[in-house]
């Protein structure tokens, strides 16, 4: 089961690195008190903001205590110069593709960042 969730969560991650350059949009969930973010599954006291490449990937986790939150477009461009690099220095891994359980890759924004530019270049 353990191999089962990280293959598909690679899978989740290598769509979402595929698809975002695609149509230049990434998404996020946000409510009136600011974006959704939650503790690490992996990382003991470490943040995770999760991101989506699609919005109805985002809607299937505004559920139970996220249910207040709405799936929200953010322009790639955006994502990547200002987003990443304000989660770098504030210490926070992006959630990538997160099922609706919340599992999914938890990465460093400047990985995220190199993985994203490296498929723009084709």
């Amino acid at each position: 089961m353990e191999l089962d969730l990280r293959i598909n969560s690679k899978k989740r991650y290598e769509m979402f690195i595929n698809k975002v350059p695609t149509t230049d949009v990434v998404w996020g969930l946000q409510s009136k008190e600011g974006w959704c973010a939650c503790p690490s599954n992996n990382y003991e006291n470490a943040e995770v903001m999760p991101f989506w490449s699609e919005k109805s990937y985002a809607m299937q986790c505004a559920i139970e205590e996220w249910k207040h939150y709405k799936p929200t477009p953010i322009p790639l461009e955006e994502f990547l110069y200002s987003w990443l690099s304000g989660m770098n220095e504030d210490n926070l891994l992006v959630g990538v593709n997160w099922n609706s359980k919340l599992i999914g890759l938890e990465v460093e924004p400047t990985d995220l960042f190199n993985e994203l530019q490296n498929s723009m270049k084709y």
